[in-house]
Order: structure tokens, then sequence, then C-alpha cells
């Protein structure tokens, strides 16, 4: 009798306990302005954390600003918090001093960016620089009296010329008037520009019209930027500040770059990542990247680490002071390498890796204060997981893992703060120990609100196919009833190398608002994506078409296998970036969906290799349409090729000045259908660029997404 009373009762509960569930409403559109995520967390040493919180704040007209703020909050106690800057500055890119009683952060000051300082103890923040080429990035010295920042000096304004060719044919550096230098007063003019002189002089007025971009002339390989145009070459260099003085100096010169800049404990010397190449910067990219040594009294830089075929950069000082951390990649195949964390002596010897057998892409490395093992974070199935690596046996294992998402994190005596993502809320700020165990979130900015609200739970789901071991998750529509089909949507991640899953925040609003729209979603990870390892993310080498759109039909077809709420007749598609290709080499192959959405796609891949900045996927990837066999490959890959087959009701979206993957591909889809009679829509949102639907204007971003909504209503049906 009492097992019946208990049986009723927990029926009763589960009951109640849906209904109060279908009695939220679902994620909004809205909602994005509500979406607060935490980012950067850093250990003060009194136990306090300080971190930024962005946000959206409605301005007038209805039009919404990004803003940030930099909280201090107390970790014994979190409804005591402090927020450190006011509305008219952001504290985003900040520093904590070693004694944790300053902030030094970058904000523009008479035109140019500068380091500032505001004590935490309280007073208004002060300007610390005044560089003539700005100042950026600061670090502090271990003993707080002096401060490392980064400045950028623009090819035109560096004194004598550049070892490297000329890369405009028949000329050479200096044989013309540099107008840019003479009208900042660093040169002066010594040829008279003359449109009908000699050949000096039609130079010098051809050279001074050019100053002035009038016209743009252009000699680099990489002169596409991600909204305009990128003309001018420039080099980052280091500097170096006296706090209590603000006397500065350089540290660093010439026709070389330098980032990444660290302190010794003694502070005597920094260690700083650079690539020097004796090419055009142009091909930097295609060099090694090593780690230099600048003695601070005499400003002498030496190469402290360097190895034939790796690249090395963010060289961390242990805590004790005996080894030194630094990440670094193989670049034999710098396309599918992934990253390495690993560890030398301060002499450069001894070189170790941890993370060779990890196989993933794996960043933002840090030590425990007991020197004795570092945490990292990357890219792992679904998930950003947490590592731990034990510096002196190098085991490495999981911290925190699982279907949610470690975006930045922090390590002080027994504690590590981070920022995670999950399901039921994109963004907070959590506390464990060091095993990852004893986890409490520390804010609640998005917990309020999402309070009131549906979320779709995805269920995640593997299968294996030609090789390869393919994740997928499926997330059910808001209200669904058993024994109802309901329309549902294949979504598609970019990259390709990207990952998705629901430790991922990017589409965690996308994914709920169309979840809440009554669409049941199905997402995979296929062959080419990141987080599973080198030879998974290789597995769509010279086949971005055929083999990744077998991986996610099949998770598709799997889903409907499964899911009998998943009506087949009802089904749409989308994706953007090269999830854009994919959407529209699927509806050039298969003809099952209702209609199908791409965005800021490639369309041909010959034509892409020439206007868009990430062409060099194409050499990557496929190789250089010259050599042999590769155009046939470029032609089979590439869905403009299959236009004509195209029935599926088709929407595309690009931005006005998107050169990641360009503008240009998105008309030659368009005008294709339109020429053929196919039922083809097309949106251009101006002035924005290839991350609309992340950092664009945010009533923009509200739009796509409604759009995406309003065009599949036209062709589905929803159950009563």
């Amino acid at each position: 009798m009492t097992f019946k009373k208990n049986l009723l009762l927990s029926a009763f509960v589960l009951c109640c306990s849906l209904a109060l569930a279908q009695d939220k409403k679902p994620v909004q559109l809205s909602d994005l302005t509500k979406i607060v995520t935490v980012d950067n967390p850093e250990i003060t040493p009194d136990g306090k954390v300080i971190f930024v919180k962005s946000f959206i704040e409605a301005g007038k007209d209805g039009e919404f600003d990004y803003k940030s703020q930099v909280i201090r909050l107390s970790l014994s106690d979190p409804s005591q918090s402090q927020v450190l800057n006011s509305p008219s500055y952001d504290l985003s890119d900040f520093a904590l001093s070693p004694d944790g009683k300053s902030l030094a952060f970058t904000k523009a000051w008479e035109g140019k960016p500068q380091i500032w300082i505001l004590p935490l103890t309280g007073g208004e923040a002060q300007v610390l620089t005044s560089e003539k080429n700005g100042a950026t990035s600061p670090v502090w010295s271990p003993d707080g009296s002096k401060i490392l920042f980064s400045f950028s000096t623009p090819l035109w304004a560096m004194e004598g010329n550049p070892t490297w060719e000329n890369p405009r044919p028949g000329r050479s550096y200096g044989d013309e008037p540099n107008y840019a230098a003479i009208k900042e007063g660093l040169a002066k003019e010594e040829t008279k520009p003359n449109m009908d002189g000699n050949v000096d002089e039609l130079r010098a007025w051809l050279a001074k019209n050019a100053s002035k971009d009038n016209p743009r002339v252009i000699d680099r390989l990489n002169f596409l930027g991600e909204r305009g145009l990128s003309t001018d070459i420039s080099f980052r260099h280091l500097g170096m500040v006296e706090v209590a003085t603000k006397k500065s100096s350089v540290l660093t010169s010439g026709y070389q770059s330098f980032g990444s800049g660290t302190w010794s404990p003694d502070g005597s010397y920094i260690l700083v990542s650079s690539v020097k190449s004796e090419d055009h910067p142009d091909l930097s990219w295609e060099s090694d990247s090593d780690i230099y040594k600048i003695n601070v009294l005499d400003k002498s830089v030496s190469v402290f680490l360097t190895q034939k075929n790796y690249r090395f950069s963010d060289a961390t000082f242990s805590p004790d002071g005996k080894l030194i951390l630094i990440s670094g990649q193989n670049t034999e195949d710098r396309s599918f390498n992934q990253s390495l964390i690993g560890v030398v002596k301060p002499d450069g010897s001894g070189l170790k890796w941890f993370t060779e057998k990890l196989d993933r892409r794996v960043g933002g490395a840090k030590w425990a204060d007991d020197s004795k093992s570092v945490f990292f974070a990357g890219p792992n199935q679904g998930g950003v997981t947490l590592y731990k690596s034990e510096v002196g046996s190098g085991k490495t294992t999981e911290v925190i893992s699982g279907p949610v998402g470690v975006n930045s994190f922090d390590v002080h005596g027994n504690q590590l703060v981070y920022s995670l993502t999950k399901v039921a809320n994109p963004s907070e700020l959590y506390i464990s120990d060091l095993a990852g165990k004893g986890e409490k979130m520390v804010t609640q900015y998005n917990s309020v609100w999402l309070a009131e609200r549906w979320v779709s739970e995805p269920e995640a789901h593997h299968f294996e196919q030609d090789g390869f071991g393919v994740d997928y998750w499926v997330m059910e529509p808001y209200g669904r009833k058993d024994g109802i089909e309901y329309p549902t949507l294949l979504e598609m991640h970019g990259g390709p190398t990207a990952m998705w899953g629901p430790g991922e925040s990017s589409m965690w609003h996308e994914f709920q608002v169309l979840a809440g729209k009554g669409y049941g979603i199905v997402y995979a990870n296929p062959r080419g994506s990141g987080g599973y390892g080198k030879d998974f993310q290789r597995g769509n080498y010279r086949d971005w078409g055929d083999g990744p759109a077998k991986d996610v039909l099949t998770a598709l077809d799997k889903a409907a296998a499964e899911y009998e709420w998943i009506d087949e007749d009802q089904l749409v598609l989308t994706g953007g970036s090269y999830a854009g290709y994919l959407t529209a080499w699927i509806v050039g192959h298969d003809h099952r969906f209702k209609a199908a959405l791409t965005q800021r796609g490639v369309y041909d891949l010959t034509f892409f290799m020439g206007e868009g900045n990430a062409w060099r996927l194409v050499p990557n990837y496929f190789g250089y349409p010259w050599e042999e066999g590769v155009k046939e490959i470029l032609e089979y890959n590439s869905p403009q090729t299959y236009v004509q087959n195209i029935q599926t009701p088709l929407m595309i979206f690009h931005g006005d000045v998107d050169l990641r993957t360009g503008v240009r591909q998105s008309e030659l889809l368009y005008k294709s259908l339109k020429i053929m009679g196919k039922p083809v829509e097309y949106v251009r949102y101006p002035d924005e660029g290839h991350e609309l639907s992340r950092s664009g204007n945010i009533v923009r971003r509200m739009d796509r997404i409604g759009r995406i909504v309003e065009f599949f209503e036209r062709y589905v049906t929803h159950p009563e």
C-alpha cells in the first residue's frame, strides 16, 4: 500500500513538473538583449576575482549598444561586488598589478590608445603613457615598477628600407617621395610633384595622390581585411614605461613584429615571440615563430628558443622560476597539426611537450601556484574541456569536461575560477577546487530571466561512417506532444574546423529561439570538424562536399529513425560560412528539404581564392588552381557547378562588407538562380562583415534570426 502511494505521488510530481515546464515561455528573439557573458577572470592576492561582464544595453530610438564592465567580486561572499569602470571607458584589456592594488588598461587619449592606471584602493584612473604610436597590451614587471606595452609602426614610418625585394615590379624602395612620412614630419620633400615633369617628378605626383588613398595602390598579397582593404603593412613592437616617472623607452625595432611578452622573475629580461622572415611580411604565415630574449638594461635582442618546423609563443615562467611554459605547433602540416603545450628550462634547453598524444587544439595555459602542474583548455567532442598536465610525469587529465564549455579561467591556491557555458545557462562564473570538484556558481546574471524560460536540452548520439566517428545532437521543439510530428531543422557549422555541441556558446540563442518556434533541431560535427583530433580534422581534405554532406545527412536520417516526432516531409536546412557552402552543396544534390537558407557562404572555390581574405583555405585543402589536376577538383567541389540542379526554395544572406568569404560569391549564386527562374531571395546586410551573427549590429542580429524563422514558416506546416 505504501509503495502504491509513493508511486502515485511520484507520478503526480512528474506531471506537475512537466506542466510547469510547459507553462514557461520559450526563449524569445528579443532575449538576445538579456544575455550576459562573463570572461577573463583573474584571482587577486586578497581572494577576490576580477572579470569582464559583457551585456547589451538599450539606447535611444530602439537601438542597442554593446557594453562591458570590469567587476571585482568576493569569492567568499559573491553578493559583495564592485564595478570598476564607468560607462566612459572599457577596461576589458586590463592587467592586474603584482600587489593587486592597481589595474593597467588601454584607453584612447588624444586620438591614440594609451596605457592608464586605475588604483583599486580608490581614486580616478590616470593616463600613464603618451606614445606617438600609441600603447596597448600592458604587462607588469614582477616588482610592479614597470609596464611592458605594445605599439604598431607602419612600414612607411620605418627608418631605412627593408632588405626584401620591392613587390612592385620594376620599382625599388625609396625611389619616390614618402608622402605619408612627409605629412607626419618624418621626411622632407626633395622632389617636387609634377605630372608633366620627368619620371621622378611624375612618380612624386603619383605618390602624393596615393598618400591620400586616391587611388589605393596595392602591392601586397593579403590586401583584404575583414571589412575593407588593408593595403598598409605595419609591425608590432614593444616598449617599456616606468610607473613612477612615466619615462618610456623602445625595446624593439626593425622589420619584424614582436608579441606575447613575459618578464623574467627578477625583471632583468623579457621573453617574446616573433616571426622573422627574410621575405616579404605577406609570406610570414609560412614561417616559423621563435622566442626571443630582450635584456632590459641594454635592450639587446637575441634568439632564446628556435627549432625547425615549430612555432613557439606565450612563454610564461613558473611561480618558482625553474621552468618556462611554452605554447607551440608542429608546422610540417600547419593546416591540420594540433597545438602543443610544454615546458623548457630557463636556459632554453630541455623542451618537453605534454599534449602530443592529446591531439587537440588547446591554449590559454596557466601555471598552478605550486609549479607542479599547468592548466589549459580546448574544444573536445562538443564541449570545451579544461585539462591539467603534471609537469613531472607529463600525465594529462580532464578536470572539467562533458557537455559544457570552459571559456576562460584562472587558478590560484586551491581554487579554479572559470566562465562556463551550459545548455541551461550560456554564461556564468563558477569556482571549484583544482580537481573540478565542489563546483559553485558565483554569478547569477542569466539565471534570473532564464527561470521563466523553457530550454531545449540536446540529446547526444554517435555513429561510425567511412572510418570516422560522428557526433550529433537532437533538440526537441517547444510543446512537443507524443504522437505528433514536427518540422525539423538541420543546422550546420562553419570553419570548416569549427565544432558545435552543448558546450559551444555561439549558437545557444539561435538554437533555443528556433526550438521555441516549434522546430526540432539536428546538428552534427561532420568529418573536418575541430575537437576530434588531426585525422578527423583532415577528413575533408579535397572533399568539402561529398563526405561532410554524407555525415550531416546521415545524422538527420538516424535522428528521424529514432525520434517519431520528426516529420520527414517538413525538413529545412541552414548554415553559415563553410556551412553556407555546405547548404548550397546539399540542395544541389538532395531535394528532401522544403526550404534552405545559406549564409555568408562560398560557392565557387577558384573565385574564392581571388576574393576572400580566407583564401588560404583553397591551397591548404585543395592546392593551387594552376597545379595539375587541381582545377578539376575545385570545380567538382564548388556548389556553383551544380546550381542548375537546385530545386529547393533558397534564401541567401551576406554582409555588404564581408571580405572573409567575399560578397561576390553570394551575388553569383543569386544571379544564377534568378536567371533560371528558381525560387530565391537575397538579403544583404549593410555595414556588416563576416561576424554579423556574433558581433554585428544588435538589431541586425535579431533581424537575421527573425528572417530565418519567417522564411521557413512560408514552407512548413506546424501541428495544430
